[in-house]
């Protein structure tokens, strides 16, 4: 994301810190370290800090796992393993024995440090080490992605073999991750993102027949992300102890990095959302996924991305919001009470939250409850176990980012006897793995166990029910879809059949739906029947005439409908068949400020306002968001339209391209602007030709950037190289002072750099942080450029956050505005400081201020030495070009 200057350039501007605000004291009275201050933790809970990795030249750590002798092993994300013996909890010295892991094959050149980095998954397991590498080796004592197994076969306490169990093509942050065990013992699972290729598999749980299956006209990020990275996504696979065998187990994650099991053996995911697409009606928040046999979860490049409500994917079991998912652990083997062992811990990286996901049996699946377990602030969660002691162990670091080992044990009263005991299974659970005993191929009796559950009212069953058919031969059921009498097995047969068939079936297919008395269905057996339509559409085609015309026909009169979900699914399948009322209909939705996501939006900006004061690094960008978000589910509706060729009149197309004018006036995801300029110009290649400089100007086409994917930017930008600004840089960068610097070129930078989006000078910017035109009369140049390096070293009482931590273990962080006798009143958004929160005191136990300024850290290493001293001449000289700072310039002219 854009990295925002939030408030705070200079906490010095006031004469009260509240630096002796951030101590925190025990309950004895003796005070914390920072490194522990800065934790919320559930009441009964204590953290010890063990270990700094960063202090000791040793990387920045980001995957752990136990040995079979209670040693933690710990992988640098760039570097070398480590195996370390942990002190026991309550000693008083805690610092670990440490060593880094060395192979030893007897040959002196091979005798060396492990360079195993990259490491983005650890196991050990079958007396081996198994290590996820994720990375493109650069030479021949590097490791290329894949899987790979260490040994020792000497029992010398030193693992002397190294084996490759799979190369896998892919690398970075969405390429190859975790390794986990299986809940028999006797398997692993490895899960990889959307960068990653699937490999071959021997068996596939989920059939290979994905597309991507999709109407909506297909804009694939206009930055670039993901563009080459096409059907399933994300996967998870199972594989045997030598990795020999591998299945596919499920797909269509954007980057689920971690997973765990609970007790009942049912397997859970985090995975991550899009943050570039926040705001837009595609985007899908970082969420808990129950992964079952056979699975899909809709990840599509682009704006390609699936709903959640379509029946050929799961839905999630917990929406968590934004944040870069990093970990998941169950509570199995943890002294803790009862509900922590049994829950689920997903970890984020990019808010510092370890979520508790507290799961409730729901039919075949379950419902989850999230809980905030722990955070802080910062705190970058990388990676997480459950010791042999019974505590959490976890890190952080990442990106190169300084790096810290910290337990945390349980020293409440309640009771903390082991309950890792699975629960007697529902009757749904039982018969969802009944029918997953025939995801495995052909068998016989599969089509008639499974048909009657297609029409099942749990969507994990009739999911299940629906894979158990595909992966019998289709000459078994296609006779019997076609001939299927229910609605609702008939939409799922179908959906079965045009991921399996051919197109000499698609008249009959489509004749079969057409059947249907659309009037009589429930709005999810609405959103399956066009779903069935999309697919047999999407997959074989633009099917005749007449047939075309009927479902023109069929489907028109239904459209406007009355939820979100249906109204995307009618407008895209009847612009793809070009309805000649789909533009004024869509249009009319265009214009309206109604739908149930109102208030749905509503609710995730109340979360996502939440986070923005947790990292300022990516919060701002939220805050910005959320300031003048577009309404929901205008994107979709003006996207939509960009192919439709009928039912235009000259004021329609007006509306259209004023709309897109309009659209660029909002702010979201990083994309944003993008997406609507793809659109824009598609739309522009159907309007007739001596229309076009007049339909390009109405729309916009002059506030976009050369690009296309951003605003036009009017003020002159840095020109570099960017530099990494330290505190050690100050002194020799001001040796020879700011005489001679140009005015307006500071001012440039003073608005390149966005302070003007926060600050104000001589009366132009903002007034969310301090007005800076005095500025240059209270500090120096070298106290000033200190405070934009380290904005959290002093932060002012003005401008700081207060956490609030509440009795049901949330917690709020906001800057305290006002408050009554009942509520804190708080301002959770820089940029639209007037919406305030209530906080009511009476569920509030703990307060305790931020030790992190508004303002990120980096904001002018886009500048080089001269565009910075520039800045700061302007900012000394409080905007005025006769300070004497410039004037001397002059006279020395």
């Amino acid at each position: 994301m854009t990295r925002l200057i939030a408030v705070l350039i200079f906490s010095m501007l006031l004469s009260v810190s509240c630096e002796d605000n951030k101590k925190t004291e025990t309950a004895s009275g003796q005070e914390l370290p920072p490194k522990l201050a800065k934790l919320k933790l559930q009441p009964g809970f204590e953290a010890e800090h063990l270990y700094s990795p960063a202090d000791n030249d040793q990387g920045s750590w980001v995957a752990m796992a136990f040995d079979n002798k209670d040693r933690l092993i710990t992988a640098d994300q760039y570097g070398a393993l480590y195996r370390l013996e942990l002190p026991a909890i309550g000693s008083e010295v805690l610092t670990p024995k440490i060593e880094k892991l060395k192979i030893q094959t007897g040959e002196a050149v091979a005798d060396s440090i492990i360079q195993m980095g990259y490491a983005q998954g650890l196991l050990y397991a079958f007396n081996s080490l198994y290590v996820m590498v994720n990375h493109r080796g650069n030479d021949e004592f590097e490791k290329s992605s894949g899987l790979y197994r260490l040994q020792d076969t000497d029992n010398d306490d030193q693992y002397d073999k190294i084996t490759q169990l799979k190369a896998l093509n892919g690398a970075g942050e969405h390429g190859p991750h975790s390794i986990v065990l299986s809940p028999d013992g006797e398997s692993l699972y490895v899960i990889a993102g959307n960068h990653t290729d699937l490999p071959e598999m021997d068996t596939y749980r989920l059939p290979n027949v994905w597309q991507d299956d999709n109407l909506f006209p297909q804009v694939k990020d206009p930055r670039g992300h993901a563009n080459d990275r096409g059907a399933p996504g994300g996967w998870i696979a199972k594989i045997d102890p030598e990795g020999k065998n591998w299945e596919l187990i499920s797909a269509g994650f954007r980057n689920p990095f971690d997973l765990d099991f609970n007790d009942e053996g049912d397997m859970f995911v985090y995975d991550s959302d899009m943050e570039w697409d926040l705001g837009l009606p595609w985007y899908r928040p970082t969420r808990i996924c129950h992964v079952t046999s056979g699975s899909e979860f809709g990840w599509r490049t682009g704006n390609g991305k699936w709903s959640p409500a379509y029946p050929d994917n799961l839905p999630p079991i917990v929406n968590i919001g934004q944040g870069s998912p990093t970990n998941v652990v169950y509570g199995r083997g943890a002294k803790f009470p009862e509900k922590y062992q049994k829950s689920i811990y997903a970890f984020d990286w990019s808010f510092g939250i370890i979520y508790a996901i507290h799961l409730k049996a729901n039919g075949s699946s379950y419902d989850g409850e999230r809980e905030e377990f722990l955070s802080g602030i910062p705190l970058p969660l990388t990676d997480g176990v459950i010791g042999p002691d019974g505590a959490m162990y976890f890190m952080t670091g990442g990106r190169r980012l300084d790096s810290d080992l910290y337990r945390v044990h349980y020293t409440g009263t309640e009771d903390v006897t082991p309950a890792n005991k699975a629960s007697e299974l529902t009757e749904g659970n039982k018969i969802r793995r009944q029918l997953e005993e025939y995801h495995t191929g052909p068998k016989s009796g599969a089509v008639d166990f499974a048909w009657p559950y297609l029409n099942n009212a749990d969507r994990f069953i009739q999911y299940a029910a629906r894979i158990a058919v595909e992966h019998q031969p289709v000459k078994e059921w296609q006779a019997k879809v076609l001939s299927e009498k229910d609605p609702v097995t008939l939409a799922q047969g179908i959906i079965a059949l045009a991921r399996h068939g051919n197109k000499a079936q698609q008249e009959q297919m489509l004749n079969a739906l057409l059947g249907v008395d659309y009037s009589k269905l429930t709005s999810q057996q609405q959103v399956d029947h066009l779903r069935a339509f999309e697919l047999t559409l999407s997959r074989f085609g633009i099917p005749g005439s007449s047939v075309k015309n009927k479902v023109i026909a069929y489907l028109s009169p239904q459209y406007p409908a009355t939820t979100d979900v249906l109204n995307q699914m009618l407008s895209k399948t009847l612009a793809y068949l070009d309805d000649p009322t789909v533009a004024s209909k869509t249009l009319a939705l265009l214009e309206s400020n109604t739908g149930e996501n109102v208030d749905v939006m509503a609710n995730t900006a109340t979360e996502a306002s939440d986070l923005i004061l947790r990292n300022p690094q990516y919060g701002m960008d939220i805050a910005l968001t959320l300031k003048n978000m577009p309404p929901a589910q205008h994107t979709y509706y003006g996207m939509v339209l960009e192919d439709v060729d009928k039912g235009w009149t000259p004021e329609l197309r007006e509306k259209y391209f004023n709309w897109f004018n309009k659209a660029f006036s909002y702010k979201a995801g990083r994309s944003y602007i993008g997406f609507i300029d793809k659109a824009r110009k598609k739309a522009l290649t159907h309007v007739p030709k001596d229309k076009f400089e007049y339909y390009d100007k109405m729309s916009g086409a002059d506030l976009l950037s050369s690009s296309g994917n951003d605003l036009a930017v009017t003020t002159v930008q840095p020109k570099g190289p960017r530099h990494n600004w330290e505190v050690e840089d100050i002194e020799p960068l001001l040796a020879d002072g700011l005489k001679g610097r140009d005015f307006e070129y500071g001012k440039s930078m003073f608005a390149a750099t966005t302070c003007i989006t926060c600050h104000s000078m001589q009366g132009e910017g903002e007034n969310i942080g301090p007005d800076l035109t005095q500025l240059g009369t209270r500090f120096s140049p070298q106290d000033i450029l200190k405070a934009i390096i380290e904005p959290n070293d002093v932060i002012s009482d003005q401008y700081n956050t207060t956490v609030y931590t509440l009795k049901d273990g949330k917690s709020v962080v906001g800057r305290l505005m006002n408050e009554t006798e009942q509520n804190y009143i708080v301002s959770q958004n820089p940029y639209a400081p007037d919406q305030t929160r209530e906080v009511p005191k009476d569920q509030v136990v703990s307060t305790k201020l931020s030790t992190i300024s508004w303002m990120p850290p980096g904001t002018i290493n886009r500048l080089n030495e001269e565009e910075v001293k520039d800045l700061l001449a302007y900012l000394v000289a409080g905007g005025n070009p006769d300070n004497p700072i410039y004037t001397e310039k002059e006279a020395n002219n």
